[in-house]
């Protein structure tokens, strides 16, 4: 069964934003306006929905951000789909969305990555919808390393393209910007050297399959339910398998290896041909560090495991279309993961 890629955004298109997790401070109004017109300056017309208060950890009651949401995923006005950023509990809406709803429209890209993965990839893996793990609105401001590119490009190409990334060499090793302070913020200082590792061996590695993942700390609360059912999104959409990638926020190593042994357990990696890991600002824990703890839980896969991908909470980021076909090349002088919209 092949996957469904939303429309390539043209000139005029709505982008819809919404905060299906948490919301935003007023003092940090300043950055989502920046923000706003980042999205604007592509030609595309902004929409800011009901759901975005950031007095809390979430930004309405689950009822209100699963209408909203489903509501914009449903509207054939509506083209992107981009919050914020993510949160703590978007878990809470996974019973409240109209599935039936969201898999009988248009497909309409969702983006986004940390809590938001809890709906992305269950949104792929329950209708066969591509979606979007790349940065959030509030991250999009900044200027794109060579090699990669933003969503926003992404969301913009036709059906069949065919695209390359590459790591950029560095990385933000210092923290985050304080937008309260820096809302206007452009520039991505990329303060550490740093590449893709293999962490299972060595080699070259070239392999191919259909990517799909998140963020460990929000899958592994689905994993193994209706939600995260990727078995028989592998059987349904991917007979040539998937590339799952993986990344961890901010728990430290004993946990992640904890969740990871437990995603492993539930099928999770089952038609993997390899795993991509995010590279991770998470600590270490006394005795494991965080590779150590992907490699205690993922080495029984006996395939190839790679990390440092900028994939997760360390800027810069290296956008992933779940659903797509990728080919990940890894050798001692060259990386690159190729997606097609296919």
């Amino acid at each position: 069964m092949p996957i469904r890629y939303p429309k390539p955004l043209l000139p005029g298109d709505r982008v819809a934003v919404t905060s299906p997790s948490s919301g935003v401070d007023k003092d940090l109004r300043a950055r989502l306006d920046v923000a706003v017109e980042t999205v604007e300056a592509r030609g595309y017309e902004v929409v800011v929905g009901r759901c975005m208060d950031g007095s809390g950890h979430v930004s309405a009651p689950a009822a209100e951000r699963a209408a909203e949401l489903t509501e914009l995923l449903t509207d054939p006005a509506v083209r992107a789909v981009v919050p914020p950023w993510g949160g703590e509990t978007a878990v809470d809406l996974l019973p409240l969305l109209d599935w039936d709803r969201i898999r009988a429209a248009e497909p309409t890209w969702l983006v986004g990555f940390s809590d938001m993965s809890t709906i992305l990839t269950p949104l792929t893996l329950l209708t066969g919808v591509a979606t979007l793990h790349g940065n959030n609105l509030m991250d999009t401001p900044y200027l794109v390393p060579d090699g990669l590119h933003s969503w926003l490009d992404l969301v913009a190409m036709p059906e069949g393209s065919r695209f390359a990334q590459t790591p950029p060499g560095r990385y933000r090793a210092d923290g985050w910007v304080d937008y309260r302070t820096h809302p206007d913020v452009r520039e991505l200082v990329l303060d550490a050297a740093g590449s893709w590792t293999r962490l299972d061996g060595e080699g070259d590695v070239d392999v191919s399959g259909r990517l799909i993942g998140g963020c460990i700390e929000t899958l592994c609360n689905v994993t193994g339910t209706p939600y995260a059912d990727v078995p028989a999104f592998a059987r349904a959409h991917a007979p040539e398998g998937l590339l799952v990638y993986v990344e961890a926020s901010g728990d430290d190593a004993y946990t992640i290896c904890r969740n990871l042994h437990g995603m492993r357990l539930a099928g999770f990696f089952d038609s993997a041909n390899a795993v991509l890991v995010g590279r991770t600002s998470a600590p270490d824990s006394r005795t494991l560090t965080q590779h150590e703890a992907v490699l205690d839980a993922l080495g029984p896969l006996g395939i190839p495991i790679v990390a440092d991908v900028e994939c997760g909470h360390v800027p810069p980021y290296l956008p992933l279309v779940n659903g797509a076909l990728a080919r990940l090349v890894h050798t001692p002088t060259h990386h690159e993961l190729v997606q097609t919209l296919a």
